[in-house]
């Protein structure tokens, strides 16, 4: 048998392995009581329900799609090895996505972006469209934003994803970001400016 990955060795070895399908009903809290006893998949269930989330964020606060999967397998880590951290005071998703944007802007502070291409967060969806041109137009467009976006403020450009990609509240980017409502509300403000302008220059975007 293969031993399991390195992040979840930390856990009991030898709790037992419940069938996932039976996990996949249970709430956040639900899951994180059992992975922190030592229910490996528990853990695997909610590693599995945020990776997708993890993935994106990372994407649009790093832009560069080596730097962001290394950043959102890194956050991942981090969620196995620091899930006993968690006390319960804020939901789980605020304390994950507060980890990815740490993460994030600790690897933006030990090595400075290098001016790259940024990624297409939307290549396999254009991809889908069933009108080629449509497709095409819709890739450009991210693309002009993803170039936007990575213009931003470190800052700016956190609290804008969290607000209007990720939908959560000026009281939540607060906590996750670990900033005043009011700043909160400052930048998203200041970056949708910045955005706006920026894709204003592009009248096809």
């Amino acid at each position: 048998m293969q031993p399991s990955a390195a992040p979840a060795r930390q856990f009991d070895q030898e709790a037992p392995r419940a069938h996932p399908f039976a996990y996949r009903k249970l709430t956040d809290v639900e899951l994180v009581t059992k992975a922190t006893s030592g229910d490996r998949s528990a853990l695997d269930v909610l590693v599995e329900r945020y990776a997708p989330r993890v993935n994106r964020l990372a994407a649009q606060l790093l832009g560069d799609l080596e730097e962001a999967r290394d950043a959102a397998q890194e956050s991942l880590v981090k969620l196995c090895t620091r899930l006993k951290q968690f006390r319960g005071e804020a939901q789980f998703a605020t304390w994950l996505h507060r980890l990815v944007v740490n993460t994030c802007r600790d690897r933006i502070a030990r090595q400075r972006l290098r001016q790259a291409e940024p990624l297409d967060l939307a290549a396999e969806q254009a991809g889908e469209e069933s009108d080629p041109w449509r497709a095409a137009l819709l890739a450009d467009a991210r693309r002009e934003l993803a170039v936007a976006l990575a213009r931003l403020s470190q800052n700016q450009r956190a609290a804008v994803v969290l607000r209007d990609a990720f939908g959560f509240t000026y009281e939540e980017i607060s906590r996750i970001a670990r900033m005043p409502v009011g700043t909160a509300k400052c930048y998203v403000h200041r970056a949708r400016g910045g955005l706006r302008a920026r894709l204003e220059e592009n009248p096809e975007a």
